[in-house]
């Protein structure tokens, strides 16, 4: 069955995005399409998850073309849960779309382009965590990474743009490192099929194994944006649409953790970079978090904790035993959900208060106390507060290190530890501002502020979705001066926004959370609850998907006998 339900998960990803472009004159058609195709997608993805601990690691040789020469899927335990994650988050996060397209219009996530593109990224998150060689690994990469390119541009702000050239620029160079690196690799062993390597790669001189290892780790770092090669991230995350922010900040980096994980156990097990990758660890922590300390965005926040807790799987694959690796893979899991969530919610808060802006917004407990319970779950799990996931997690990393009792180790326990409570912090001052306390400043009084700082009628063009002579798109009302200020000010471009009340100083009136989009957040709370819940079974999955790691026959031996079969 394994050989028949493997390689959809990036097949049908991609032939509904076939499907999506071509009845893109038909916005139903292409919601239903692309929801029921992930649908299936995380079906297939649970199934894979209970064979694949059931059975052991299985391969499947695509096209039934030899081990050497062929595409190879690997489905193990840990491919298998992050496929189940990914596609998990990955609806949820469709399903916040579809809710924002039908409240907004598509001036945020244009339809005809978001839904292909945003399938063929999650085609992509599939064929990486399935791929049995490194050239495959990097197709994946790349088929996500240019549909990342897409969807962090939507709408045309200069924000976006500004943004997505940052990311562009940082990502084909991590490409051009990891393409560099598979062909050091393939010149000094023959093959870059990773259950052949992890034969090949012990027979070389230690130096030549130093240096591959080198390459890979700094293409990885780059993508899972491990310190000192995360700078890029703040940067880019927070100018994207919600949801496009949500996905990114879930999966992409996972990916390229997934992907350090399996390249350090699998081809390089002697941890010769060990201690470079705890001391790394150590600083993306505490670097992170003190970035997400200084921030008064909530957005730009949640991108450095994004990177903060990085540090922890890193610190978890650095130790290189059985529990660290368990708890880092337990941790991949938690964080892709509670990361997903807590962007959702800041698009939430977004489009309650007008700005992410924590100096500028207050009450919003008392006006929206659901908006608070979802904003407050996820945050206190992303803290570690016991008994949620985040605890669990950090827990288990933390008694790793302290079995390791190394200096490095402990040093790092000191760092997780200190990261946690800064974490806490952040997110209280979050909530004790933005939906605690009364507010201080309300949204009209910026609003006239800015529109008299604009000095003039001159129009935001593109960037604000009008037409270039400054005329308001199709179906849309004449807007005042004074409107297309506020929009830039905040940064809201949605297609339906009221008009504005034309006095200055006057009280925004507060749009109503549409239920499609609070239904599919509330639903990934649920989940980052539920992971507590299901603490133990998942837990015990890391488990025995760590031993598989540090043993790494049964990842070897399921490639190599398909090749002999």
């Amino acid at each position: 069955m394994i050989e028949v339900l493997a390689p959809l998960p990036v097949l049908l990803p991609l032939l509904g995005a076939a499907g999506a472009l071509l009845v893109s004159g038909h916005p139903t058609y292409q919601r239903t399409l692309s929801t029921v195709v992930l649908a299936v997608v995380l079906a297939v993805s649970v199934t894979l998850l209970f064979l694949a601990d059931g059975e052991g690691a299985s391969a499947v040789s695509v096209g039934g073309w030899p081990v050497p020469l062929g595409i190879v899927l690997v489905v193990d335990r840990l491919s298998a849960l992050m496929l189940v994650v990914a596609s998990t988050v990955a609806l949820g996060v469709l399903v916040f779309a579809v809710g924002q397209g039908a409240a907004d219009g598509s001036e945020e996530t244009p339809l005809s382009i978001f839904h292909p593109t945003f399938l063929v990224l999650v085609a992509g998150v599939g064929n990486a965590f399935l791929a049995g060689d490194l050239f495959n690994l990097y197709v994946g990469f790349e088929i996500l990474l240019m549909a990342s390119y897409v969807l962090l541009t939507l709408g045309g702000t200069a924000a976006r743009i500004r943004g997505g050239v940052t990311y562009v620029i940082v990502s084909l160079t991590s490409s051009l490192v990891f393409l560099a690196g598979i062909g050091l690799v393939y010149a000094a062993t023959g093959t870059v099929n990773m259950a052949q390597l992890a034969v090949r790669l012990g027979e070389l001189p230690e130096g030549t194994q130093v240096l591959l290892q080198s390459m890979l780790l700094i293409a990885f770092g780059i993508k899972a944006a491990v310190f000192p090669l995360s700078a890029w991230l703040p940067d880019s995350y927070p100018t994207a649409p919600a949801p496009v922010t949500a996905v990114f900040a879930g999966l992409l980096t996972k990916v390229g953790v997934y992907a350090i994980i399996r390249t350090q156990t699998l081809l390089f097990p002697g941890g010769a970079l060990d201690d470079v990758l705890m001391w790394a660890a150590l600083a993306t922590m505490l670097v992170g978090i003190l970035g997400a300390v200084a921030q008064s965005d909530l957005r730009r926040m949640l991108s450095f904790t994004l990177v903060s807790h990085i540090g922890y799987m890193v610190f978890g694959i650095a130790l290189g035993t059985a529990a660290g690796l368990a708890g880092a893979v337990f941790y991949v899991a938690h964080h892709i959900a509670i990361q997903t969530t807590l962007f959702l919610v800041a698009g939430l808060v977004e489009r309650q208060g007008g700005t992410t802006s924590v100096n500028r917004l207050g009450g919003l407990a008392r006006r929206s106390p659901l908006l608070a319970v979802l904003f407050f779950v996820p945050a206190m799990n992303l803290a570690g507060i016991p008994p949620l996931s985040g605890f669990i997690g950090k827990l288990g990393l933390l008694q790793a290190g302290v079995a390791d009792g190394s200096p490095a180790a402990l040093t790092l326990v000191a760092g997780g530890v200190v990261t946690s409570l800064l974490t806490l912090l952040a997110v209280a001052r979050v909530w004790t501002r933005a939906f605690w306390r009364s507010p201080n400043q309300s949204p009209a009084d910026d609003t006239a502020a800015a529109a008299a700082a604009d000095a003039g009628p001159q129009r935001a063009g593109g960037a604000d979705g009008a037409d270039d002579d400054g005329a308001a798109p199709s179906g849309d009302r004449p807007r005042t001066a004074l409107q297309d200020a506020w929009r830039r000010h905040t940064a809201v471009a949605t297609a339906s926004e009221p008009d504005l009340p034309p006095a200055a100083g006057a009280v925004r009136a507060l749009r109503p959370l549409p239920r499609t989009m609070v239904g599919a957040t509330a639903a990934l709370v649920a989940l980052t609850v539920a992971l507590t819940g299901l603490a133990g079974p998942l837990y015990g999955l890391a488990d025995r998907a760590s031993v598989d790691l540090v043993e790494r026959t049964p990842y070897v031996a399921s490639v190599l006998d398909e090749g002999d079969g």
